[in-house]
This record gives structure tokens, C-alpha cells and sequence, in this order.
């Protein structure tokens, strides 16, 4: 049998991260996104969403408001929260910049592509349309362009999934795009994308990296939130 006072302590705690954002409004990103080519090809990554999607319902059970801009999943998005789908990067930065000057918390979990085709076809493109090189350009870097915009009062958070140097990527985003945190986490070979837990290092300014180990990706939202919140507190002192 669990020990009375800690089933107490626990019960106190939940309690009281059920207000802890009331107040507040939170924007998450969730999800890929995809650039088309045509009408059946696009470019794309392995996102599943989870990771957003866990952090928007862990913003509503905190008392937040909450707006999930999603790119396309199979989940069902959290109740109470207000969720826009997208498909493109360039959709996903117009609901961000829509939704950005009411919010107070931004965390950019989704996995916006880097890269979109020049030329995008209206009708489905034989092989031999194609030719040996297709043209691309880079999508809008969304974190910096809200990172330039972002008010004193207000929070950002940055995703950095990376194969690779993780810290020093992690570090070099935090700094570029003008984020408050940064979470990076190893991806390829069975990691992050798709899981449905994940090990990550949370990044700030100063002080030491949170490394959580290998956490469901609920408990890594509520992980995630503790350590915004603890930020927070921070800079209001």
C-alpha cells in the first residue's frame, strides 16, 4: 500500500498545477508540415505530432488557454483547446503570427520543413517533366521570425531535433532565434519522431542542462511546463 501522506502530497501538488497557468495563453505547434510538388507529392518528415499535442493538453490542465496550430495528424486533438490545421510552413507562420500578440506562451514543438519546391505543379507531373533537378528554397524560420517580435512579457520556447553536435546546435538556436528555452532531443534510428517517449535536454541561457533520461511524452510535457513555469517565477522576481 502507497504511504498515506505521499498519496496526499501528490493529490496537493495535481491540484494545484490545475491553476498554475490560469491566466495565460499558450500557442503550441504540433506535427509536420508538407510542401507539395503537386497535388499527390509533397516534402515532409516523420512527425507524429505527440509531442505538441501532449504539451497543449498539459497547457489546458494547467488552467491555460490554449491554441494548437497543427500540421497533419492522425491524433485527436486535446479538449479545450482551440486547434487550427495547416498544412504548409508558410500556413503554419501565418496562424503563428495571427495568434502571437495575444499569447503569452509560445512553445514551437512542431517539425516545420526546411526546404519547399520553387515550382509547384497544378496537375500531377509525368517523369519525364520532372528532369534530373528539382529547385528548392528555404521555408520562413518561424522561432526567429517570433523571436524578433517577441515582447518582454512574453515566453519562447524552441524545439532542436538533431542527429547529431545536440548541445551545441541546441545552444546555437537558443541564441539565434532569441529563444527563452530551448529542448533538443536526438532523432533517426527509433528516436523522437513517431515515439511515443523520448529523452531530451532542456537549454536556457545560463545555469545547467535538464537532461530528463527516457520519459513517456506526457511526462516530458508536464517536465517541459514545470521548467517554463519555474522561469517565469524567475523573471518576475
Amino acid at each position: 500500500m502507497r504511504d498515506l501522506g505521499l498519496t496526499i502530497k501528490e493529490g496537493l501538488r495535481l491540484i494545484a498545477r490545475t491553476a498554475s497557468l490560469e491566466g495565460k495563453t499558450v500557442l503550441v505547434t504540433a506535427g509536420p508540415t508538407r510542401e507539395p510538388l503537386d497535388p499527390v507529392r509533397f516534402l515532409s518528415n516523420p512527425s507524429s505530432g505527440k509531442m505538441g499535442y501532449e504539451l497543449a493538453r498539459e497547457a489546458v490542465a494547467r488552467g491555460a488557454k490554449v491554441i494548437l496550430v497543427s500540421g497533419p495528424t492522425s491524433l485527436v486533438p486535446p479538449a479545450g483547446a482551440r486547434t487550427e490545421f495547416i498544412l504548409t510552413a508558410a500556413e503554419m507562420q501565418a496562424a503563428c503570427l495571427k495568434a502571437f500578440p495575444k499569447v503569452d506562451i509560445v512553445v514551437m514543438a512542431a517539425a516545420v520543413s526546411d526546404i519547399r519546391f520553387k515550382d509547384v505543379r497544378a496537375r500531377k507531373a509525368g517523369k519525364a517533366d520532372l528532369g534530373p533537378v528539382l529547385a528548392v528554397e528555404r521555408t520562413p524560420d518561424i522561432l526567429a521570425l517570433l523571436g524578433g517580435k517577441k515582447r518582454p512579457n512574453q515566453f519562447l520556447v524552441g524545439f532542436a531535433a538533431e542527429t547529431h553536435d545536440i548541445l551545441a546546435h541546441a545552444r546555437m538556436k537558443l541564441a539565434a532565434k532569441k529563444a527563452d528555452l530551448m529542448v533538443a532531443n536526438a532523432v533517426g534510428e527509433g528516436k523522437g519522431f513517431g515515439a511515443d517517449d523520448n529523452a531530451i535536454r532542456i537549454i536556457g541561457p545560463s545555469g545547467p542542462v535538464q537532461e530528463t533520461g527516457l520519459l513517456s511524452k506526457r511526462e516530458l510535457s508536464r517536465t517541459i511546463f514545470d521548467r517554463i513555469e519555474a522561469a517565469l517565477e524567475k523573471k518576475r522576481r
